[in-house]
């Protein structure tokens, strides 16, 4: 996998948990910008779920093995779509508060997904 891709996904998870648990600091629900803002972090997990299956089709492997790198993946790539449906179910403070923590597992899996893959 690509480390700057996996960092980038990374920083801008975080970028958008710090954004929605600011907004539901001050009691707000997620509002438009906030979705446009997830729909760039599920695209940078959408490059790089392609990216990493490209790698695999390419003969490289992960090192804890193949199907958890994939199940990790699309973990990945369906984190943040879940927490934003989540969050146009409960429209109040609590649905940026559920975008901000899908953001921040998203962040998460990319260090274990780094972790799955790199050979150290």
């Amino acid at each position: 996998m690509l480390t700057a891709l996996t960092l980038t996904v990374s920083v801008a998870a975080l970028a958008l948990a710090a954004w929605c648990g600011f907004a539901a600091s001050r009691d707000q629900p997620t509002k438009d910008w906030h979705f446009i803002g997830m729909a760039v972090v599920t695209l940078l997990a959408l490059a790089q779920l392609v990216v990493g299956v490209v790698r695999l089709a390419q003969g490289d492997r992960a090192d804890e093995g193949t199907a958890i790198f994939v199940a990790y993946l699309l973990g990945a790539l369906l984190a943040v779509p879940a927490a934003g449906f989540m969050s146009l179910v409960e429209r109040s403070r609590w649905g940026s508060a559920t975008v901000a923590a899908g953001a921040v597992v998203l962040a998460v899996l990319e260090v274990r997904l780094h972790d799955i893959w790199w050979k150290g």
